[in-house]
């Protein structure tokens, strides 16, 4: 009867430590497929849906974006270098600057060239009048650019000047 018992005992005890591990519950491959299958599904909607593949508007999309880089950069007119001293110490300091304007439309390269002395005296007043603690820093070439901008603009009629590039800056 002991060693009955002991079988008893034994059995509980294997039955306690089979009921203690935790069951794991297998989901079948067939859920984690479909799941991911809709996961991409979702993500290639929300795509096409943002990037309007598919809208009335698509055929019109390419010639907007067309018009748009048309109208990033207008045309570019290149003035000869200014030379110029800069104010104080008696003239020891002087500019050498090559400016560029960016137009508005081809009509204003037009007005610009009749009045290129009016513009090009505007240009050389405007600069000499500056330091070389005006413009040595980066807002200060900012602040001349814009300088440079409103007083060209105030001679034209047809078009505007967009903005002022200079592609040769040297103070020495």
């Amino acid at each position: 009867m002991a060693e009955k018992e002991k079988d008893e005992r034994e059995k509980d005890d294997e039955a306690e430590k089979t009921e203690e591990a935790p069951k794991r519950k297998k989901v079948p491959i067939n859920i984690i497929i479909i799941v991911i299958l809709g996961l991409c599904l979702a993500g290639g909607g929300v795509f096409v849906w943002k990037s309007g593949l598919f809208s009335k508007d698509a055929g019109d999309l390419d010639t907007d974006t067309e018009n748009k880089n048309n109208e990033l950069i207008g045309p570019i007119l290149t003035l000869d270098t200014f030379i110029v001293n800069l104010i104080g110490e008696r003239g020891k300091n002087y500019l050498k600057a090559k400016v560029e304007l960016e137009l508005d439309s081809e009509r204003t390269t037009e007005e610009i060239y009749k009045r290129l002395p009016q513009i090009r005296d505007a240009i050389l007043t405007l600069l000499s009048s500056k330091s070389n603690e005006d413009i040595n820093t980066l807002d200060g070439k900012y602040q001349l650019r814009a300088e440079i901008m409103t007083s060209v603009n105030q001679f034209l009629r047809t078009g505007k000047i967009k903005n002022v590039y200079f592609t040769d800056f040297i103070i020495q």
